[in-house]
């Protein structure tokens, strides 16, 4: 029972220790393009979402977590602007025919997005890339009552996405990039106007803290009535997730509390194994024979767990996903052109939607500086689906 207690001792010191330890550490920087509402990491619409008020001040604002048909079909709906900031964009059939028929009434969609997919593009004959180059591509506006002498710049390609086809006899260039390339087209439906713009970071914390970036930002949704009377901003497309409303969310949500639960979970457990070895008799322990294969994966596992370096991990993933595209398939990889996508779900025989995705996601991760655990997984899930339907697997 003495040496007991000297263990409770010891681990309550050390436990002691380390959330210290946990509490003083500094918090690091999530880059992660979320584009959520709530979110004040960079990459988040925070700042975008609660300055709705200053730019439509006789404006209700609405969130709205439900499919464009069900949101547009709603005969309670009230006039008003519907605004969509997302990473992707997918609208059916039917979500696509249920907008316009709002947009005929008088009301102006105003949508953003790094990835295009659905009918709309199909219907809008509208494609979209990025530039190829190591500089940042600055913007401005065609009309002269909003552009600005010398361009607005943007850095980490913020505004590197482009339209590279519309229909012209339809489509209004509203603004364009330093390389000549649309970046903001409008359509007119009926009484009201689709307006389309391919750089969503733009509305982000990080770029609305630079005075020049938030004036191109606010001049960019002026082109909405500013006397709208509802405002509707979309989380559909965003993948709204509801709160966690269960109580664990309090240990979950600071690191912190999360790492003591655990610690706490395993000092009961190291208790329980203590006390049974109390009352068992000793067995002699059978060393099992040493695999040194599974040694060295575990090594070389462990080695590039502790360097974190997603960026390289997602590389080589790419390098290794590229030459199996070669090797069995005789393709070369070329996320960047338009037709690629077609030629891989044509020679695959991959649906295309996921075509559309693994490309997509891949040329986005090729812009980042810094690769996030989750943009990893959702990689590593992609390429593993496609080898699932391919029947075909690669490194």
């Amino acid at each position: 029972m003495k040496d007991f207690k000297i263990y409770i001792g010891i681990a309550s010191a050390l436990l002691l220790v380390y959330l210290i330890a946990q509490y003083n550490k500094p918090t690091p920087i999530n880059w992660e393009s979320t584009l959520y509402y709530n979110d004040k990491i960079p990459f988040g619409t925070f700042i975008m979402y609660n300055r709705l008020g200053d730019m439509f001040p006789d404006a209700e604002v609405t969130r709205t977590n439900k499919s464009a048909y069900e949101v547009f079909s709603d005969t309670l709906l009230m006039p008003g602007n519907y605004l969509v900031i997302a990473n992707n964009v997918d609208l059916s059939k039917a979500d696509y025919t249920a907008m316009v028929d709002f947009i005929s009434k008088g009301n102006s969609v105003f949508i953003s997005a790094f990835a295009w997919d659905g009918v709309m593009m199909d219907t809008l004959n509208v494609g979209v890339s990025t530039e190829l180059t190591q500089k940042d591509i600055s913007v401005n506006f065609n009309n002269l009552k909003l552009k600005q002498a010398k361009n607005y710049v943007f850095d980490k390609h913020i505004t590197d996405e482009y339209f590279t086809k519309f229909d012209t006899t339809r489509a209004t260039v509203i603004g364009q990039n330093s390389e000549g390339h649309a970046n903001y087209i409008s359509y007119s439906f009926g009484k009201g106007k689709l307006f389309l713009f391919t750089n969503p970071q733009v509305f982000t914390n990080y770029s609305l803290l630079k005075p020049q970036s938030a004036d191109y930002a606010e001049k960019a949704l002026s082109y909405l009535p500013a006397n709208a009377d509802n405002v509707y901003w979309d989380q559909y497309q965003n993948h709204d997730i509801p709160t966690d409303e269960s109580p664990m969310r309090v240990f979950f949500q600071y690191p912190a509390l999360q790492w003591a639960y655990y610690i706490a979970l395993a000092a009961m457990l190291l208790f329980v194994v203590y006390e049974i070895k109390r009352r068992q008799r000793i067995i002699p322990v059978v060393e099992p024979l040493k695999n040194s294969t599974l040694d060295f994966v575990s090594v070389v596992g462990k080695v590039y767990y502790e360097q974190r370096d997603n960026s390289n991990i997602t590389a080589k993933k790419i390098l290794y996903f590229s030459e199996h595209l070669r090797n069995t398939f005789g393709l070369k990889m070329d996320s960047q052109s338009p037709e690629f996508t077609e030629r891989l779900a044509n020679k695959t025989g991959i649906e295309r939607s996921l075509a559309d995705e693994l490309v997509n996601h891949m040329s986005y991760l090729a812009r980042q500086v810094k690769v996030t655990d989750y943009e990893l997984i959702v990689l590593n899930q992609l390429i593993e689906k496609f080898y699932t339907q391919t029947g075909s697997y690669g490194k």
